[in-house]
């Protein structure tokens, strides 16, 4: 089963749709900065201007006096003015501190004119239109700053706000699939318990049959190991949603346990499948039995669906690092394609025709969640086979 079409589809226009919001509020705002920016150029030729008026031997009082209110006074961007060799002479619009020397207050104001001439030309004030008396330096105000920097405020809360978002709905949507695998297993559990029974009963009232021959007792031993098997089975789906209680066992045996049951039933598929369990010493861990076999059968059963040729090999390596318990499951299947290897895990996802896609899953979330271990794709090559790798927790 794999990824629905329409939600991949939705993601995308989604995606698309933000990224077109965000390069909008992009350019409108660095429009207004733009404009903004082109009138306080004008301001500062303005200011220059006024300067060379007051300067001029035509200007009057009134005239001085409103240069200086209405110009020169309602000036809120950064100035420098210095004189014809650059040395700044004096400034407006600039923080200086006080506490700083004559000498320590020119440097100051030397790399400040140099960061100013890095943006914006300085303008020459002119006498007689010909002659330079002063270079005034200007800078964006306040205002034009706090809004060029808007945006990526805006951009970076709002992603913080989806993320938070996006975070919150796979929690939601974590706990949702939860529940319903809990709902499914319990239900499964108890559907299972009637027929069980009844078939338990059953093979009492054959086992009481005197003239039974000695191969249908056999056929009945095996129907009975089956039925038991479905009693585990069923005792499985019910531990899911609740707390495991964890015994502390040699993983190695039931690995070897999980091998023995699928031995006896490989020619029922018509495959030759060998199977090899590698321990070299004992491997403790504190387990559930019931549900780790489930885990160890559903990565048999997927190595042999994987195996897709008349003959093939599983190999269980078993072993210790540090305080981990390594347990690697080998075989020599079809493989799975890089860009295909976290998908195995996700619920739902399966290449076969048949089956629901929740068997590794259910194995992850037996390892991860009630076991604290991890399970993985160690390595796999397609045409050759694949290596799943189980960490657990070493006692």
């Amino acid at each position: 089963m794999s990824r629905s079409p329409v939600s991949a589809n939705l993601k995308i226009v989604l995606v698309v749709l933000a990224l077109g919001i965000v390069v909008a509020l992009l350019l409108h705002t660095q429009t207004i900065v733009r404009k903004l920016q082109e009138r306080e150029h004008r301001y500062a030729d303005l200011y220059v201007k006024a300067l060379e008026y007051i300067g001029s031997e035509s200007a009057s009082n009134a005239d001085l006096t409103l240069i200086t209110e209405e110009i020169i006074n309602k000036i809120d961007f950064p100035i420098i003015i210095a004189a014809p060799d650059r040395r700044p002479s004096g400034s407006k619009n600039i923080t200086i501190d006080s506490t700083l020397s004559p000498d320590e207050v020119i440097r100051f104001l030397e790399k400040e004119r140099d960061a100013m001439a890095a943006h914006n030309p300085p303008l020459a004030l002119l006498y007689q239109d010909t002659i330079v008396t002063q270079y005034v330096y200007y800078d964006e105000s306040d205002t034009v700053k706090q809004l060029r920097a808007l945006p990526y405020i805006e951009i970076a809360v709002a992603t913080l706000f989806i993320f938070i978002g996006y975070i919150s709905f796979s929690y939601i949507k974590r706990s949702e699939q939860a529940n319903i695998w809990v709902g499914m297993s319990k239900e499964t559990a108890h559907q299972l318990g009637t027929p069980l029974s009844s078939i338990m009963g059953w093979i009492a009232l054959l086992r009481e049959q005197q003239a039974m021959p000695p191969p249908a007792l056999a056929l009945v031993d095996e129907m009975e190991n089956d039925v038991q098997r479905l009693e585990r089975i069923a005792l499985r789906f019910s531990k899911i949603g609740s707390q495991p209680e964890l015994h502390e066992q040699d993983i190695g045996d039931t690995v070897r346990k999980s091998v023995e049951y699928y031995k006896k039933r490989i020619p029922r598929l018509g495959k030759t499948v060998e199977f090899t369990v590698r321990q070299a010493e004992p491997v403790l861990v504190r387990c559930n039995a019931e549900l780790i076999e489930w885990v160890f059968e559903n990565l048999i059963k997927n190595a042999l669906d994987a195996i897709e040729s008349s003959s093939g090999r599983i190999t269980f390596t078993v072993g210790r690092s540090g305080r981990t318990a390594v347990i690697d499951v080998a075989d020599t299947g079809k493989g799975i394609e890089k860009r295909r290897r976290k998908d195995i895990f996700r619920p739902g996802y399966s290449t076969k025709k048949r089956g629901w896609g929740l068997g590794l899953s259910l194995a992850r979330r037996i390892v991860e969640n009630y076991h604290k271990g991890r399970l993985f794709v160690l390595a796999s090559d397609p045409g050759r086979g694949t290596t799943f790798r189980i960490k657990l927790p070493a006692a």
